[in-house]
């Protein structure tokens, strides 16, 4: 006998020595598929579930299913736990998924059909010490530029991310809105707004759309995020938000009118050639319900 026990499509075996579960994941990176759990040693805390904490701190093995169940990757080997913040828009999607189906104090074991080599596996900034993660972001977010500028945006991206994640997690460590939080959330932002670019060459408009709104929800005076956001709005037709996010960029900086102006002009050209997609359109609704009547 089973029964649900979340809206993470659980189930509780009824027999309390384990846990088995079935996971649903799937994520703009990969295909869909199914992870097995197994508890191996249950919580003392059956509702204090990870998924209600900012930050997480866990120790993992990884291992082929092969007969020899080869390791690949162990982080009690490495003598550094892992760690990851929930919830972050730049979050290690696998992980949160494994993670949030657990409770603080839980040992548990996944099988997911996902095939990867050892050869493919690379150790992630997790192993990090904190002043290690400092050191790699200005040397992320260079090669990110370098792969930018050679239109290798998909690439770039996966740079940019790499480099916010070792931000956001030294950032949980500090205290909100003070000095060294805020050094650390200007470099995030920065890097946010590189991804951004990348993101609206790869036409992915609404997260751009997405991140750009986060940031200026939290800084509302960064004129590219209104710029870039602007620009995300052009090319969905959302043409009020396009000119209200282009005006506010010439009230922060007049020194942009002329980038502004170029981006206006676009606007105005997509409009056009909507309205005369919409004429003919509603023009061929309209001809087939006078055919109908007569």
């Amino acid at each position: 006998m089973f029964s649900p026990v979340c809206p993470f499509c659980r189930v509780l075996c009824k027999n309390l020595e384990s846990t088995l579960i079935s996971l649903s994941f799937a994520s703009k990176e990969t295909d869909f598929f199914v992870i097995f759990k197994v508890v191996l040693r249950l919580s003392e805390d059956l509702l204090k579930l990870f998924l209600w904490t900012l930050a997480v701190t866990f120790h993992f093995r990884t291992q082929l299913c092969d007969d020899e169940r080869t390791v690949i990757d162990d982080s009690k080997a490495v003598g550094t736990p892992m760690e990851i913040v929930i919830g972050n828009m730049f979050k290690l999607d696998i992980w949160e998924t494994l993670l949030s189906s657990m409770r603080i104090g839980e040992v548990a074991e996944f099988w997911c059909d996902i095939v990867v080599s050892p050869s493919e596996y690379d150790r992630e900034s997790w192993a990090l010490s904190d002043e290690e993660r400092l050191k790699a972001v200005p040397v992320l977010h260079g090669q990110g530029n370098k792969l930018y500028k050679q239109g290798r945006y998909q690439e770039a991206t996966q740079k940019y991310k790499e480099a916010i994640i070792c931000i956001k997690n030294v950032q949980t460590k500090e205290k909100a809105w003070e000095v060294p939080w805020m050094k650390l959330e200007k470099m995030a932002n920065t890097l946010t707004l590189n991804y951004c670019q990348c993101l609206l060459r790869m036409e992915e408009y609404y997260e751009v759309i997405e991140h750009t709104t986060d940031i200026i929800n939290q800084h509302p005076g960064i004129v590219k995020a209104y710029y870039l956001r602007g620009k995300a709005h052009v090319e969905v037709w959302n043409e009020a938000e396009a000119r209200q996010d282009f005006s506010r960029v010439l009230d922060l900086n007049p020194g942009m009118k002329k980038a502004v102006k170029k981006e206006l002009a676009i606007l105005n050209m997509r409009m056009e050639e909507k309205n005369e997609e919409d004429k003919l359109k509603y023009k061929g609704i309209l001809y087939f319900s006078h055919i109908l009547i007569i």
